[in-house]
């Protein structure tokens, strides 16, 4: 089994990911999407295995200063966005076998289902 985390070093969200990972003995390989962008395959890949509403950082400077014309954005303008600024992606970011299986860090329990599965 293979876990990638995508985030940045500096979220804090991302720091309690990280820590709870380790507490629970989850061995993982966290990637810096500042150093290492995922690729457009990558993200059309996650945008379809979890849609691009929850992918969405909207509480980001980036996601703040789009004008309105992103409500009408369809899904594949969405992944060229998440792909031209990786700071419009909510972060952490899990895949799991190469797989996206969920982003943020909200519901831990589903995470830690999702994870150990």
């Amino acid at each position: 089994m293979s876990i990638q985390v995508y985030g940045i070093p500096t979220c804090g969200t991302c720091k309690k990911a990280l820590q709870w990972l380790d507490a629970q003995g989850i061995s993982y390989e966290f990637i810096n999407t500042k150093e290492q962008p995922p690729s457009l395959e990558q993200i059309a890949s996650w945008v379809e295995k979890l849609g691009n509403r929850p992918m969405r950082n909207t509480s980001g400077q980036s996601y703040r200063s789009l004008d309105e014309i992103k409500d009408t954005w369809t899904e594949a303008e969405w992944v060229n966005a998440f792909s031209d600024d990786v700071m419009l992606l909510k972060r952490p970011i899990f895949v799991k076998d190469g797989i996206a299986i969920a982003v943020g860090f909200r519901n831990i329990a589903e995470i830690q289902e999702l994870l150990t599965d």
